[in-house]
């Protein structure tokens, strides 16, 4: 079967990617490069052993997008495509809201004329909001996102439930916790474009000395360090997650299908305690700031994946430390391709 793959070079799309062609899936990718470089195409055939169709394009263009599904018979798609940062999309609503939902509708339109089905859709716990008990599963009561990429991401669950029953289609909503780590050969991970959003990318840059420290934001939370709590999941469990999902999809004999899962570990850290461990994986130094908190962000929020167990067969299985390693050997990676 061959799968689309948007944002497929991205972080959790190039790891998700190896995993599908690791499973036999014909992968295509459309990816516009904003976020991610030509040369992890590279690395996704170095690691799978088969290099993936590949056009670079923004979705959002509609005419091309629709070429590529002339050309091709397509079976399904996971969707990565979005901007991601939650603090970027507090200072740029209006491009989060175009990016994030035009991209979408737009593959859609091409899924409703073609009747084509099996719909992964790469959601967050921002949708959650900050949830009143912990640990927070699929029947948690949605609340308003606190930044424009949670309700991007809450937008586009709502849009993909009314697609899916309107048209008699099968999705799947992924909401992910805090994707970290990199793939174990070192060859695919998180490349920020310029100062990293994420924790672990920043925490990676500072122990390098490509940062001179780490700012972290807000030690006055509720919590027991005074810094704010994730669920940190490991790319390659979440992206073995999709296949998955995927999979149970396509073996669906009904008509309509929506579901919905959380994928993390079940265990929150805070932003202290992933310094901590880093430093203790990779023997390596963390300096770092306190700063004020920063706007969109929550205090705490952790996974129930039993769900994701119970129907998926599939758990998170890798721990914070051995994920933590994988980060700092593909900046080392990273800096010897640099040299």
């Amino acid at each position: 079967m061959t799968i689309l793959v948007t944002g497929g070079l991205g972080y959790i799309g190039s790891h998700t990617v190896v995993e599908l062609l690791k499973n036999n899936f014909q992968v295509i990718i459309v990816d516009d490069l904003s976020n991610s470089e030509k040369f992890i195409l590279d690395s996704i055939e170095k690691v799978a052993g088969k290099r993936p169709v590949f056009f670079p394009f923004d979705l959002k263009r509609k005419e091309l997008l629709s070429q590529v599904f002339d050309a091709y018979q397509i079976d399904g798609c996971i969707n990565f495509a979005a901007y991601k940062a939650v603090g970027e999309s507090q200072e740029k609503p209006l491009d989060y809201y175009e990016n994030n939902l035009f991209s979408l509708i737009n593959i859609l339109q091409e899924f409703k004329v073609r009747n084509i089905s099996n719909f992964i859709f790469s959601s967050s716990c921002t949708v959650y909001g900050q949830a009143d008990e912990q640990p927070i599963d699929e029947n948690t009561p949605l609340k308003t996102p606190e930044s424009s990429y949670g309700k991007t991401k809450q937008m586009g669950e709502e849009i993909l439930k009314d697609f899916a029953t309107a048209h008699q289609r099968k999705v799947s909503l992924l909401r992910y916790f805090n994707p970290i780590g990199a793939h174990p050969t070192a060859l695919l991970g998180e490349l920020p474009i310029g100062v990293p959003n994420n924790l672990v990318p920043y925490v990676t840059q500072t122990a390098s000395g490509i940062r001179e420290k780490l700012n972290i934001w807000g030690n006055d939370y509720e919590t027991e360090d005074g810094t704010a709590v994730r669920d940190y999941i490991y790319v390659v469990d979440l992206a073995k997650a999709h296949v998955k999902a995927l999979q149970k999809l396509i073996a669906s004999n009904e008509d309509t299908v929506i579901d919905i899962y959380n994928l993390g570990t079940g265990k929150g850290s805070s932003v202290l305690e992933v310094v901590e461990a880093f430093e203790t994986a990779n023997d390596v130094k963390v300096p770092y700031q306190i700063c004020e908190r920063r706007a969109g962000d929550i205090t705490i929020a952790y996974a129930n994946a039993d769900k994701a167990e119970k129907e998926l067969g599939w758990k998170a299985e890798t721990s914070l430390e051995e994920a933590l390693r994988t980060t700092w050997e593909w900046q080392k990676y990273l800096e010897s391709r640099n040299s």
